[in-house]
């Protein structure tokens, strides 16, 4: 029983013993909460993370077609009234062969809105790298939008390389 000395009230040993027994349980299960939840936050995003990498691993490979004869044009907004001329050599890329394949069946309707694009070009815009790859960008987008027109293909190239650009 608890003795009263000068009106406090005195526990004996034994109740210490429990409320400190009690305190390290609450400690240990607070600490196995906080670890068992660290675990599952981080698990959760190494399962993430692990997911990424398969889904990245499993892109497909690119396929390369070159466009074999190179594109000659003369610019129809001439620079200081000289005579200027493009060539271009290029090549696509894309992730399955059937927008190759499209590609090809199709080419000489692409080729043609390509020559017409490259023709509209100013030597002056163009004579810079940010000109280049704006053309590059236009290159792209004309290609898609062809294939979506003639074969329907909504996948279509991923990139045009130009493999040779010459301007004189």
């Amino acid at each position: 029983m608890a003795e009263k000395k000068d009106d406090i009230e005195i526990q004996p040993a034994q109740n210490k013993k429990k409320r400190l027994i009690l305190l390290l349980a609450v400690g240990v299960l607070v600490a196995l909460i906080v670890g068992g939840l660290a675990f599952w936050l981080l698990a959760g995003d190494q399962a993430t993370s692990d997911e990424t990498a398969v889904a990245e691993t499993q892109k497909a490979d690119p396929i390369y077609h070159a466009v074999t004869d190179p594109f000659i044009v003369n610019f129809a907004k001439q620079s200081n009234n000289a005579v200027r001329f493009l060539q271009i050599k290029m090549k696509i890329m894309a992730r399955n062969q059937q927008a190759i394949s499209d590609f090809k069946t199709h080419e000489p309707a692409i080729v043609h809105e390509l020559l017409l694009l490259f023709f509209s070009q100013n030597y002056d815009d163009l004579n810079t790298s940010e000109g280049t790859r704006a053309l590059q960008t236009e290159t792209l987008q004309v290609v898609n939008q062809q294939l979506a027109n003639l074969a329907g293909n909504q996948d279509g190239i991923e990139a045009v390389y130009f493999t040779s650009l010459v301007m004189q």
